[in-house]
C-alpha cells in the first residue's frame, strides 16, 4: 500500500491522491500523464525528487520518514511493506500513578515472543526494542510509549501505529478487549483477567514470591500482544478496502502462537478474594489501555 501512497508528499492531501489514483498515477513507479489535475506548479516541480526520496527510504527500510509525512490518520498504510521491522508492544504497571512502575513488558513480532520482568530482564528491553523500527499498540501514544520513555530514559525513535484511532475510525470501540469481543478474537482462560488484576498478580508475585502468579501475569500481558497481532490485520485489510487496491493488498489473518504461560485459575481466585471482602465492594481502577 505503501507505494500507492502520495498523501505524504507536500502539498497532496488525500483527496488529491484519490483524484491521482482515478486519473491512472497509482503508484510511485507510474509515469506523471496528462490528468488534468489543476495541481499547483510547485508539485509538479518536486514530484521526482520527492518519489525519490520515498524510493531510497522503502530501500533503507526506514518507516520514521513515511510516519513523519503521512497524516496520523494514514499511518497504518506503514504496517504491510515494513512487517519484517514491525513489534507489538504492550506494558503492565503497577498502577496509572506517575510513581507506578513498569512491571512486564511484551514485545511479540508475529514469530518470537519476548517478555522482560521487572527485576530481572527488564534492563534488556532497550536493546530489543531497537530490533526494530516499527511498533504497534493499543493506546501506546497516550500510556505505553510515554511510559516506557519515562521509566528508562530513553526516546524510542520508532515509527508507531497506535491502534486505538484506526479501529475507532472503523467503530470498533471499547478498549482492547472490547473490539477483539466484537471481532470474534478470544483469549481462552484469561477472561476474568483485566488491567487491574495484572496489578493484584504482581503484588501477590512480589509479597509472596508466588511464580504461578507471574506466570498468570505475563499470559495476560503477552496475549495482549499477541492480538494487537490479529487486530494489526484486520484494521490494514478493512482500510486497504476503502481504496482501489483491495483486490492484490489485503493479508491474511494471522494464526496464533503457542502459548509461553498460562493462568493458573486458583492464584486469580486467591488475591480476588484476599483483595475483595463483603465490606470491600468491587471498585476496579480503569485498563489504561481502555482509551
Amino acid at each position: 500500500m505503501l507505494m500507492n501512497t502520495f498523501c505524504h508528499l507536500p502539498g497532496i492531501g488525500p483527496k488529491t491522491e484519490r483524484k491521482l489514483w482515478d486519473a491512472g498515477v497509482t503508484s510511485w513507479h507510474s509515469h506523471w500523464p496528462q490528468t488534468g489535475l489543476p495541481l499547483p506548479r510547485t508539485i509538479l516541480e518536486s514530484w521526482t525528487s520527492h518519489i525519490q526520496q520515498s524510493f531510497d527510504n522503502h530501500a533503507n527500510r526506514n518507516p520514521s520518514y513515511f510516519a513523519e509525512t503521512l497524516p496520523s490518520n494514514q499511518h497504518w498504510r506503514l504496517y504491510s511493506d515494513f512487517q519484517d521491522k514491525c513489534a507489538f508492544l504492550d506494558i503492565e504497571t503497577t498502577g496509572l500513578s506517575a510513581r507506578a512502575e513498569i512491571t512486564t513488558i511484551a514485545l511479540y513480532d508475529g514469530r518470537t515472543t519476548q517478555y522482560f520482568v521487572n527485576g530481572d530482564n527488564l534492563h534488556d528491553f532497550p536493546a530489543a526494542v531497537m530490533e526494530y523500527r516499527l511498533l504497534v499498540t493499543y493506546n501506546g501514544k497516550a500510556f505505553d510509549i510515554p511510559f516506557i520513555e519515562r521509566s528508562f530514559n530513553i526516546r524510542l525513535p520508532h515509527a508507531h501505529i497506535d491502534l486505538m484511532h484506526p479501529l475507532r475510525s472503523l467503530g470498533l470501540r471499547g478498549g482492547l478487549k472490547g473490539c477483539e469481543s466484537r471481532l470474534g478474537i478470544g483469549r481462552p482462560g484469561l477472561e476474568g483477567i483485566d488491567g487491574f488484576v495484572a496489578v493484584l498478580l504482581w503484588a501477590e508475585y512480589r509479597t509472596q514470591g508466588n511464580v504461578k502468579a507471574l506466570e498468570s501475569l505475563l499470559a495476560y500481558n503477552i496475549q495482549d500482544a499477541v492480538n494487537l497481532h490479529a487486530l494489526m490485520v484486520h484494521a490494514y485489510n478493512e482500510k486497504v478496502k476503502e481504496t482501489p487496491f483491495a483486490a492484490s493488498h489485503l493479508i491474511a489473518m494471522p494464526a496464533l502462537p503457542k502459548r509461553s504461560f498460562e493462568v493458573d485459575p486458583d492464584t486469580v481466585g486467591r488475591v480476588l478474594r484476599h483483595h475483595y471482602s463483603p465490606w470491600h465492594p468491587f471498585t476496579p481502577v480503569p485498563d489504561a489501555r481502555s482509551g
